[in-house]
């Protein structure tokens, strides 16, 4: 049985998170799935099968480590010490090593080791995801040589391929498509169960899930928002989500004095319900990778409306999106539009009924990347 070791920063409520637990989850039928991460502790965790073996770098969760340990602890040690850090720690015992996300587990799996198979996940725009100035330039040159050093680079979406080409022209490793896997009938399931906070259904309730960061644009959102109340347009908002930006996004909700009707409800390990529930889901963020989100509000049937990021990818096939212009104005003129003409009656069965996720497909393709390589490691 071929042993299987994903990296992953940590298992907290997020996308990429709840992809890898599931495929986690799925492999462990065939395969000795180890999940390493940098912290310990995600809500997460208690998801996995127990078949999945679970270890982390630092014993403590990221919120629990103070200001100088997040800026100047694991990551920074990874960067400096990543080969003996490597050594003790992964002792190259797997066959495939997975980095499955950006940053620093990419670059601790790195390092070289002749009898393992080494890939790499890249989940979000790396055109985007440095930023400017000159630290984010040296992170890039940084990135280059250490992407160059893996066997495969998997991208979960065709845009994400193109841009990080367009990033990286001189890396030719190999590179792959492979769309998120996602457990359908779980999503389904989960989503019968009770809704904490309830919605006010005299307006049309707007349902994201996010992550309380710049990328997801949620500053500018509150500030549509306000907007189109003080045109008479009625409309709740619902953010399920948390992170950095929470306090920052609190103090601009109140300035704007959209309390009653722009709520921050903070993480869900099960936000299904309220995806749901919702009238609307939306991703509006600054840019994306590809929004595994969207693929479970499609699940579910729900209209969506986004950005015009890499993740209209995910719904250009999908009978009810809007996809509006990247600005503030574009996502006043398509939250205005949907308020104008929506039936908050309106049954979505038929987009159900039409909606199929091929997972098999994406499992097929996953242990075709595992099975390049034979029982002891070695590439073919």
């Amino acid at each position: 049985m071929k042993k299987i070791l994903f990296g992953i920063t940590s298992l907290t409520l997020g996308g990429a998170e709840r992809v890898l637990v599931d495929l986690a989850n799925e492999l462990s039928k065939k395969y000795e799935v180890t999940i390493m991460t940098i912290y310990a502790k995600g809500e997460l965790k208690n998801q996995l099968s127990e078949k999945v073996k679970l270890k982390s770098l630092e014993q403590k969760s990221y919120l629990e480590l103070s200001n100088f340990q997040k800026h100047f602890g694991m990551p920074l040690k990874i960067l400096l010490e990543k080969s003996r850090i490597y050594k003790n720690k992964i002792k190259g015992d797997y066959d495939v090593e997975i980095a499955f996300l950006e940053g620093p587990i990419t670059r601790l799996f790195s390092t070289q080791n002749v009898k393992t198979k080494k890939i790499a996940w890249i989940h979000n725009d790396i055109s985007q995801v440095f930023g400017k100035g000159i630290k984010a330039k040296l992170k890039k040159n940084l990135d280059e040589k250490i992407y160059s050093k893996f066997e495969t680079l998997v991208f979960v979406s065709k845009d994400n391929l193109k841009n990080f080409e367009k990033t990286y022209p001189d890396i030719k490793n190999n590179k792959e498509v492979i769309y998120n896997y996602i457990n359908k009938a779980q999503v389904i399931e989960k989503a019968k169960e009770k809704q904490k906070e309830k919605f006010d259904t005299k307006f049309i309730n707007f349902v994201t899930v996010a992550r309380l960061v710049p990328q997801k644009g949620i500053d500018r959102l509150i500030k549509v928002h306000s907007k189109l109340l003080k045109d008479g347009l009625f409309h709740n908002i619902y953010v399920i989500g948390d992170g950095p930006e929470k306090e920052k996004l609190q103090e601009l909700i109140k300035k704007e004095n959209v309390d009653e009707t722009f709520n921050l409800l903070g993480k869900k390990e099960n936000p299904y319900p309220y995806i749901k529930n919702a009238d609307y889901f939306c991703l509006l963020s600054q840019f994306e990778g590809y929004g595994m989100v969207l693929e479970e509000a499609k699940i579910l049937g729900k209209p969506i409306i986004i950005t015009n990021t890499a993740a209209r990818e995910a719904v250009e096939n999908y009978g009810n999106a809007k996809i509006v212009e990247n600005t503030e104005q574009g996502i006043y003129d398509g939250i205005k539009e949907i308020i104008k003409n929506y039936n908050l009656k309106e049954e979505n069965d038929s987009l159900k009924k039409k909606l199929e996720y091929n997972n098999e497909f994406i499992i097929e393709q996953i242990e075709d990347l595992i099975g390049n390589s034979n029982e002891n490691g070695e590439k073919k």
